[in-house]
């Protein structure tokens, strides 16, 4: 049997951008309503939806680096507000080593 390599095309990064948007309003969302008994435990929170984060944060910017087309308007809401820091959005979504 031949095992498929995964998906590596502007579909795929769409629903990376899509996963990464849904972590952003879960963040947000976890800043305005959730009450935690204490900061610590916010931070712990906040710290485990960063770290699932991460890895798709990451696998995207690969796959901009490397050449896949993608849609401004499908960007989440962080990479938009990273981009109209520093102008065009497809000169600035590279991984930086």
């Amino acid at each position: 049997m031949n095992k498929r390599s995964p998906r590596r095309d502007k579909y795929f990064l769409r629903e990376l951008h899509q996963e990464i948007d849904l972590y952003d309003r879960k963040l947000a969302y976890l800043g305005k309503y959730v009450d935690f008994a204490s900061p610590e435990d916010r931070a712990e929170a906040e710290k485990k939806l960063l770290s699932k984060r991460a890895p798709l944060e990451k696998a995207a910017l690969e796959l901009a680096a490397s050449g896949v087309e993608y849609q401004d308007e499908n960007l989440p809401r962080s990479f938009r507000t990273m981009n109209l820091e520093h102008g065009n959005a497809q000169e600035d979504l590279t991984l930086a080593k």
